[in-house]
């Protein structure tokens, strides 16, 4: 046995092998990019625990922080075709679903469950950004009808976590009718005499932003969500002219009356079950 393969023998009971070693252990922050360790973040509500900035998170993750307890359980999402248009670019359509079921382990990018705020019924439906980018077609459009019938039924609010690229362009045409589709589930709502709420989050823009994500009675964002339509980019190139710094951010946005409030992910919970007993009460009375 040579002198390099004794030292070796003896360094391995040192050294852990490279596959005992997580290698999830550190995250770095898209804000800041400091190194984080992810346990940290965990327990800090995947906020950066250094510049506070709001990691995208997904819908399980989401209820977890907003339900009680326990109290919550998922609503099956409604059957739609997957492919209603056949559509194909440099992949089938149907290649592109099945890859984001498989990377998210969800039917769709919107997800819907009923639970309890701090006591008070709620059903909230969640966008995944991670799924197509949170872009709403069919089966986003029939989710959030599905949630504001459920919300109906369970005479309750009906709570929405938008993130959103706008409309699936797969989809075509079928894909903006869901527009006007959640607008009038939304009269329907209105109808009943129940609040909608809704919570926008990095990022919600396009078709999205044009429709139910701004019809909210009562409008709250994370803090540094980016929120509009098109993009600064494009916005900048059609008028010419520099936007302000800032633009399109959900601070800017709250000075200038679009939103009603930014509440910090760890104070989401408080906030809605205050808005839900303020608005629920006023309906009582």
């Amino acid at each position: 046995m040579s002198w390099l393969t004794s030292v070796r023998n003896a360094l391995s009971f040192v050294v852990p092998a490279k596959k005992d070693t997580p290698d999830n252990l550190w995250h770095k922050c898209k804000g800041c990019g400091t190194m984080t360790f992810v346990k940290e973040l965990e327990e800090n509500l995947h906020v950066c625990p250094h510049c506070d900035h709001h990691d995208r998170i997904g819908p399980i993750l989401r209820f977890s922080y907003v339900f009680d307890e326990g109290s919550y359980t998922i609503i099956p999402l409604p059957k739609v075709p997957d492919d209603p248009l056949k559509f194909r670019d440099t992949k089938r359509y149907v290649d592109r679903i099945k890859a984001a079921r498989a990377a998210t382990s969800e039917g769709d990018a919107l997800i819907n469950a009923r639970g309890t705020i701090h006591g008070h019924k709620a059903v909230v439906g969640v966008q995944d950004f991670a799924f197509m980018g949170g872009s709403m077609g069919l089966a986003v459009g029939e989710a959030f009808v599905r949630g504001v019938e459920n919300a109906i039924e369970d005479n309750c609010p009906y709570i929405i976590f938008t993130a959103a690229g706008g409309a699936r362009m797969q989809e075509g045409i079928l894909s903006l009718m869901q527009m006007p589709r959640a607008t009038v589930a939304i009269a329907m709502l209105h109808d009943a005499g129940l609040p909608y709420i809704v919570v926008l989050t990095d990022p919600t823009t396009g078709g999205v932003t044009a429709s139910y994500a701004m019809l909210g009675d009562v409008q709250i964002a994370e803090p540094g969500a980016l929120i509009g339509f098109a993009g600064q980019r494009v916005i900048e190139q059609t008028i010419r002219e520099k936007l302000p710094e800032g633009f399109q951010r959900a601070e800017y946005l709250l000075e200038h009356g679009m939103l009603d409030m930014v509440k910090h992910r760890k104070d989401l919970r408080e906030t809605l079950a205050s808005v839900i007993d303020y608005l629920c009460a006023k309906k009582a009375a």
